[in-house]
């Protein structure tokens, strides 16, 4: 037999999940691991993944990368910083793993989006530039069709 969790608990969990994600948005460029969000709101590490992927679509860690990713962007079309220099900046301790990321999400690798977009928000205000690039989660970077012979 399974127990629900009664309207109380389900909303305290709610509760508890948003604190996790708006302390991913404020320290994302932090050291954060799922285990270390889970205790700052008494779950498991297991727990908070499932719940969490219930409420928001995605792992902690797939949010937390999202975030990342979207700092990166801002800090690339800045373009006075290289990748490697962003990618520290953001939080991300392996250039490889920043990397494969970042090509996952945007659809192109950190240096050539640096290449392609530097110039391109010049003149837009940032709020307008931040909506018009944002990574869109949920729906990777469009695979690219294998050629047929």
């Amino acid at each position: 037999m399974t127990s629900r969790p009664s309207a109380a608990q389900h909303l305290r969990d709610l509760a508890r999940l948003r604190r996790v994600r708006d302390r991913i948005d404020r320290d994302y460029a932090q050291p954060l691991d799922v285990e270390a969000l889970a205790r700052g709101v008494h779950m498991s590490a297991g727990h908070l993944s499932r719940e969490f992927r219930l409420a928001y679509g995605e792992s902690p860690y797939s949010y937390l990368m999202t975030r990342r990713i979207e700092r990166a962007m801002a800090l690339l079309r800045r373009g006075d910083l290289s990748v490697t220099e962003v990618c520290f900046e953001v939080g991300c301790a392996s250039l490889g793993t920043f990397s494969t990321r970042f090509t996952e999400l945007v659809g192109m690798s950190p240096s050539a989006y640096r290449r392609q977009e530097a110039d391109a928000t010049v003149g837009i205000p940032s709020c307008v530039a931040k909506q018009v690039t944002k990574p869109v989660r949920n729906r990777e970077a469009p695979a690219t069709e294998p050629e047929l012979d």
